[in-house]
């Protein structure tokens, strides 16, 4: 097993107690391993997501969907909960749905994967850098060469690296079509005077669409938080996947509409706003907001359009107003590069899926070659769902890879 991930870990797991004639070595370039469990969801680790449904679980993965759809009926996030509860890792549920271990650390999670990897019996080597990896034959196996000049046999080899290149150009190297990877989970940068100063202001529901040419590309729900540097939460990351690769062939350079009241359309909300004027029309209109929009928001997208700050509902113009609705269902911001969001590196990209067995996770390229975790072209949304394809083609691989032919 190459690669001290989560992929790599559990396969190297599922492999040595399902199989436990099979010798198990898992090489891990750094000196300590599991750095993404280590740091992911704020140093809390987010294990997988409460979504117990296959059919519902993988509309959470912008790509790879289609092919963890079997994947999951053999190995979910149910089947994850009840790994880590019989080690005994007790995970609990927020309120969005992910799942973090009881005592809000990673390294419960990471001490149990190592304990787990010894008592299976695993040679885990730390400090290892692969240089180069070859297939003798099919008979014979593989050859892998570390940097310090030693040459390693085996019958079966997993490639778990995540996205490494290095883990590429082994792939490209044994017969694979890599998709060039490109960044997925990002913020937007957005240098607006409608945002200046209002970071830290959050919208508990938006509606974001990405413009190509003019044309609608995507479209995302949920909560959002203006920054510093433009915006970022729930729905501007699930977007940042879902367009991780339009985005990436506009150079992160793209318009956005924003809907800020997906509640109403621009007909019920135009009706809305009248009915304030003719109930309230002595009422400031920048000191009185009908709708789901934070006051500070609200009193910029009024004065974005022409409202004076002391401009009563009564003054409201039949213009104005229909400047308001549209302000308010269809502002269009300019994207003008991404951020990061510092508590997941995801790529989307990587080895092509139609070249995998999803019922086993080995090559059709190449007899006796497993693939799992983020090496594979299959990214998902965060919340979870990332680690839990990780765990489910890493748990496949290992108990494929130690079965006698």
């Amino acid at each position: 097993m190459i690669g001290g991930g989560a992929a790599g870990f559990f396969g190297a797991i599922a492999c040595a107690n399902a199989h436990p004639h099979a010798q198990v070595t898992l090489l891990e370039a750094a000196r300590k391993p599991l750095s993404k469990v280590r740091i992911s969801g704020g140093g809390r680790c987010n294990v997988t997501h409460h979504c117990f449904d296959p059919a519902r679980l993988v509309q959470a993965y912008p790509r790879g969907g289609k092919a963890l759809r079997g994947a999951f009926t053999r190995f979910q996030s149910q089947d994850t909960v009840d790994w880590f509860a019989s080690r005994g890792v007790e995970l609990k549920t927020e309120a969005d749905g992910r799942m973090f271990p009881i005592t809000d650390n990673s390294e419960t999670v990471v001490e149990c994967l190592v304990t787990e990897v010894t008592k299976a019996g695993v040679k885990l080597r730390t400090g290892v850098k692969v240089k180069s990896v070859r297939q003798l034959s099919i008979t014979e196996g593989f050859e892998v060469e570390v940097k310090t000049g030693e040459r390693l046999q085996c019958d079966r080899l997993l490639i778990a690296t995540g996205s490494n290149p290095l883990g590429y150009r082994w792939a490209a190297d044994l017969g694979h079509k890599i998709s060039s990877p490109v960044p997925s989970l990002f913020t937007f940068n957005i240098a607006d005077p409608r945002l200046q100063d209002l970071a830290g202001v959050s919208v508990e529901e938006v509606r974001l669409r990405l413009l190509e040419t003019g044309k609608q590309k995507q479209e995302l729900t949920g909560p959002l938080l203006i920054t510093h540097w433009g915006i970022s939460g729930p729905a501007v990351l699930k977007l940042s996947a879902w367009g991780a690769r339009v985005l990436h062939d506009h150079d992160y350079q793209m318009p956005l509409l924003i809907d800020w009241v997906p509640q109403y359309n621009p007909d019920s909300l135009r009706q809305q706003l009248l009915e304030v004027k003719s109930q309230t029309p002595k009422r400031q209109i920048s000191s009185y907001s009908p709708l789901p929009v934070p006051r500070r928001l609200w009193q910029r997208l009024t004065a974005t359009v022409g409202i004076d700050q002391k401009q009563r509902w009564a003054e409201l113009s039949k213009k104005a107003l229909n400047q308001l609705v549209e302000e308010l269902t269809q502002g269009r911001y300019q994207i003008q590069g991404k951020g990061v969001f510092k508590e997941e590196f995801v790529t989307c990209g990587g080895v092509n899926l139609k070249e995998i067995n999803f019922q086993t996770m080995e090559s059709r390229c190449c007899p006796g070659l497993y693939l799992a975790g983020e090496i594979l072209d299959i990214d998902g949304i965060t919340g979870g769902f990332n680690f839990q394809s990780a765990w489910t083609t890493g748990w496949l691989a290992g108990q494929a890879m130690g079965q006698s032919d």
